[in-house]
């Protein structure tokens, strides 16, 4: 933003600095937002406004650019998402005009935003169904085939935000496209808004991952405690990974063993739970393993609470 010094030196010549300062001073004392200023401290007369000429043409100029705002990206202001405010102080005897900067509305809803996304991380999910906002009511009426699964959820959330952390989390079934990783996207927000943090793991690909990961066994740590520690953990399409023995019982069976009795743990999948367990009863390396299965499964079943999610296939619709 250009200062009211170099403002000065744009002025045609041929007229003293003395006389452009007289003239805008005059320009600033005809302001409606100084007369409001002025209003609100009486005690603020001429003479204070002139040894204080910058603050004031900053904290007019400001304002003008904060009413046309031109959105955050673009802020003219010397401090973006930030205005001048002025206040008077007559503790000295004297009226003294001092300034602050004040975080406008944008900046700090921006503020807000990135602090909610900050506790959530994802793995190969798509960053919009994070990021998109929705009402309670717009998933409710998105399609009403769903409502109960809906209903599950909404409740769900409320006794979280209500009465913290519960035992168990949620096991969401249905068939392609139903939207039940939207509304897993859809519960991470709002319970990041309340303070907790969340994974949400695309479980395909990243048992795919895992196994590189075994040649990294720092970074594999690290991946594993992170997923034991966050408040709200997802697996995503669980069911649908290549799933080989090392990875369900070392390192998903890890995962769960902690999180059990601790935090709540989430799911979407096609699979209904007694499909789930034959899947993770046999291996392609191991064939048939009927009692890894149903370990895994004890550490899933007595933990969730199942939501069938109906509704039609939205994938690829307009």
């Amino acid at each position: 933003m250009e200062s009211l010094g170099e403002m000065l030196k744009a002025w045609p010549t041929g007229r003293t600095i003395t006389e452009q300062a007289e003239q805008k001073l005059a320009e600033l004392l005809a302001e409606p937002l100084v007369a409001k200023l002025r209003a609100k401290y009486p005690e603020l007369d001429d003479h204070t406004i002139k040894i204080n000429m910058s603050r004031v043409y900053q904290y007019v100029t400001e304002y003008r650019n904060c009413s046309d705002c031109p959105g955050l990206e673009r802020c003219p202001n010397d401090f973006e998402g930030h205005y001048t405010m002025l206040g008077c102080d007559t503790s000295y005897g004297y009226p003294q005009l001092h300034d602050r900067k004040v975080a406008c509305k944008k900046f700090t809803a921006r503020q807000k935003e990135e602090r909610i996304r900050s506790r959530i991380r994802s793995f190969y999910i798509d960053e919009k169904a994070l990021r998109r906002g929705y009402s309670s009511d717009e998933i409710l009426t998105n399609d009403l085939e769903r409502a109960k699964a809906v209903g599950q959820l909404l409740r769900y959330i409320d006794r979280t935000k209500e009465h913290g952390l519960q035992e168990e989390g949620l096991y969401l079934a249905g068939q392609f496209g139903t939207g039940k990783t939207f509304l897993m996207c859809y519960m991470l927000q709002e319970l990041a808004k309340a303070g907790y943090s969340g994974v949400i793991v695309y479980m395909p690909d990243f048992v795919e991952d895992l196994k590189s990961l075994m040649h990294e066994p720092g970074k594999l740590k690290e991946t594993v405690e992170m997923m034991k520690e966050t408040d709200l953990l997802i697996f995503d399409d669980i069911g649908a990974e290549n799933l080989n023995p090392w990875v369900r019982d070392h390192v998903l069976g890890a995962i769960l063993n902690y999180r059990m009795q601790r935090k709540p743990t989430f799911y979407t999948s096609n699979y209904e739970l007694d499909a789930l367990e034959r899947h993770f009863s046999f291996t392609s390396k191991d064939g048939d393993e009927l009692h890894k299965g149903q370990r895994i499964m004890d550490r899933i079943r007595p933990y969730v609470e199942v939501v069938m999610v109906t509704g039609e296939n939205k994938r690829g619709r307009k």
